[in-house]
This record gives C-alpha cells, structure tokens and sequence, in this order.
C-alpha cells in the first residue's frame, strides 16, 4: 500500500508532466549555453595570436572546464541531496552570467580559460540538476526514458546553438554573437524557473516507500550513510559495476573533447569554413539528441547493456570514418553516426548508475559518476591535446579516441552485469 509520502508526490512522468517539462525547457536552455561555444571558439585562436599548431594550449580551455565541472559534479550532487535540487539549479544560472562578458572583453586566450571555469560551474550546477529532478520525478519504471529525453533536449540545443552561432559570427563576429545569445539564454532560464518545484520531495517519497521509516537526509543518519570520502571511493574505485561505468564515462567525454576541440581544427586544415565545421559538429550533437528520445526508452525495455556496448561499437565506427575520408558529406555521415553511438551509450550509462544508486544517495552516486565522466573533458583535453602536439598534426588524436572508446567497451562488456531491474526479473523468469 502506497505511503502517505508516495501518495502526495506520485512518481510517473505523466502524473508529473507539467514539472517534468520545465525541467526539459530547463536542460534546453542549459545545452543552448554550452553548445554555443563549440564552433567558435576553436577557431578564434587566429584572434589571440595562437599558432595553428599550439594544440595542448587549445586544449586548456576545455581542460579547465572538465576540471571544474567534475570535481563541482560532485558536490552538486551531495549537495542536493541537502538543499534540494532548485537551489543548486538557481545557482548555476547565476554562475553563468561572468561567461559571455568574459568572452567578449577578452584581450587574451587566458580570458577564454577562465570563462570556461565559469561554464564549468555553470554545467555542473545546472545539468546535474535537470536530470536528477527528472529521474525524482519519473520514477524506476521510466527512469531511461526520463534521462533519455534530458539528454536529448540538451543535445539537440547544443547542435542548435552550435550551428545557429556559426551563422551569427558570419554575421556579427563571434565575440558580439556570444554576448547576446548567452544573455540571451539565462535569462530566460532564470525566467522559467520561477515556476519550477524542488524535487527532493519525489526522492524522500520514494526512499520512504522503499525504506519504511529510515530518513532521508545524510544529516539525520550518519549511521546508515556513508561519508562524502567513503562513497567516493567505493563508487569510484572498489565497486566493479560502478566502477566500469564511470571509466566508461572518461571514454565518451575523451570522444566529445575530440569533436569540441580537435575536429574544428583539423576541419579547417582541410578547407571547411566555420559554417561548414558548424553542419559537421552540430549534425553530431543533433542526432546524438534526436536519437536519446527513444534510445533511454529502448533500454527500458531490453536493458542497459547491450545498448551500451552498441553505442561504443557506432562511436568508434564513425571515429575511424573521420579519420579515413576527406569529404565534407562523408564527414557530415561520420559524425552522425558518432552521434547515434553516442544516443545509445551516454544516457544509459546513467541510467545504469541510477538503476543500482539508492535514493537515499542517488544525488550523490550520480554526482560521483558525472564527476568522472566530465573529468574525462579534463583528461580529454591533456591526453589529446598532448598528442596532437607531439605529432605536430590532429589527425593520430582521432585515431587515438577511437582506441580509447574499444577499449572501455571492452571494460564494460567483461565487468557489467544487467542493470535494469525488469530485464533482470524477465531473465530470472
């Protein structure tokens, strides 16, 4: 029999569609924010006086947002689990505000690497929250298919905003474009948000339901929870399920670094103008969204795993396709097909982690997780950056991805068990 909790704040995303689409209003706005950088920066370098050739220093910006967006993962997570999710979202937003004006008076590519801490934060605080609060609101039965349509929102704006951007700076030059469509942006966020509830009632219902009488809240039972440091450590390091999924994480944002910093550059080497990088990269992100919308579902109905490892194999497929052809249209069908991969794999990588998360700790597990996954923008950005610059060229960082991405699935196919609890009852059955 539902408790008196459950009853109040019925899990379902149809029982809560009203809350669960601002939420999506909300990761739109979110992706439109951080996909508006993907086509211009890389190529202002010319603006800063960067060398064609100065890849690791290229890097830095993207190195610095995977740092502080991971290690803010992290916290946001924990966090929200003890102010609840809407103050952390409200905070992000506010955290948003420094980056456009720092773009826009930049004297020096030092300016860019400090804005992208502030879109770190920015990310870490607002992302996390988005989808926390649609996984609160949605409920176990539907929790794929709620991460799915996060993800794809947000992915969808990223393409967006990647390839209208382009066209702006065409038009308006990339500092004035980035100005206004990022004011732009959070202020409607912040407007919107007005009518957005926390959704940390949802999880108290739903821990309750689950755990009879046991509180919720990390303060109230330090006996049953564990410490920041503990759960860190066993998420990240001494559970193989989690893990796996982490390290399967790192691989797929090592991927997106490739696309948001490498591919632009080697794009341009070969002849394609900053509308034509915009179609090839945003084609990627476009269909990486478009897809999620039934991807997360699919994996509530077949499980997680297979999913997974389909969205490994279609990732590295098309990174190989990148490498070996040198045709804009060509280039256009690689990157879509990088970007199903990614469809298949990126939100059930989360769902899988919140398949075996608690509630009582779900802020914080999927914190931990999204704290490695993002780091791998950090690690990304060395790691690639690195290696172009010891080559002096882009082209072995594509070929050194696709490396990265067989092997984690590789990873996860030997270390993952079956997450999905229906999948696993069908099994058992």
């Amino acid at each position: 029999m539902p408790s008196a909790a459950s009853a109040r704040y019925p899990q379902g995303i149809a029982q809560n569609s009203q809350q669960f689409a601002l939420q999506t209003a909300q990761v739109f706005f979110v992706g439109l924010l951080l996909g508006m950088e993907r086509t211009v920066l890389p190529t202002m370098r010319e603006d800063f006086g960067l060398s064609s050739h100065a890849f690791l220093f290229l890097a830095s910006f993207v190195v610095s947002f995977g740092l502080v967006k991971g290690i803010l993962n992290f916290v946001a997570g924990d966090l929200s689990d003890r102010v609840g999710r809407k103050r952390v979202l409200f905070w992000g937003w506010l955290a948003g505000i420094p980056i456009p004006l720092l773009i826009f008076f930049a004297p020096n590519w030092w300016w860019i690497i400090a804005a992208n801490v502030f879109l770190g934060v920015n990310q870490a605080f607002t992302w996390t929250m988005t989808v926390t609060s649609q996984i609160d609101l949605a409920g176990s039965r539907q929790r794929g298919l709620a991460v799915g349509i996060n993800e794809a929102m947000g992915y969808i704006a990223v393409g967006l905003a990647g390839l209208g951007t382009g066209y702006l700076a065409v038009l308006y030059g990339p500092r004035w474009t980035i100005l206004g469509f990022a004011l732009l942006v959070i202020a409607l966020a912040l407007l919107a948000l007005i009518w957005v509830r926390d959704t940390l009632p949802w999880a108290q219902a739903e821990h309750q339901e689950q755990n009879g009488s046991l509180p919720l809240h990390p303060d109230s039972a330090r006996t049953q929870l564990e410490s920041r440091w503990q759960s860190f450590v066993r998420v990240s390091f001494r559970d193989h399920t989690y893990r796996a999924l982490c390290q399967g994480g790192v691989a797929n944002k090592v991927a997106d670094t490739l696309v948001w910093v490498m591919l632009p550059v080697y794009f341009r080497f070969h002849g394609e103008g900053i509308v034509q990088i915009g179609w090839i990269t945003g084609s990627y992100a476009m269909v990486w969204g478009l897809c999620q919308f039934w991807t997360g579902h699919l994996a509530d109905r077949v499980g997680r795993k297979v999913p997974i490892l389909s969205g490994f194999f279609l990732l590295t497929l098309g990174l190989v396709g990148i490498a070996l052809v040198h045709h804009f249209a060509a280039w256009m069908l690689a990157a879509a097909v990088m970007g199903l991969g990614m469809a298949l794999l990126y939100p059930n990588l989360i769902a899988a982690m919140a398949d075996v998360a608690p509630a009582a700790v779900r802020g914080k597990t999927l914190g931990i997780y999204r704290y490695w996954r993002d780091t791998g923008y950090a690690i990304g950005g060395l790691l690639l950056g690195g290696a172009a610059q010891w080559a002096d060229a882009a082209l072995p960082t594509i070929w050194l991805t696709a490396g990265v991405t067989a092997v984690s699935a590789i990873w996860i196919a030997l270390a993952v068990e079956e997450t999905h609890p229906i999948s696993n009852r069908q099994g058992a059955g």
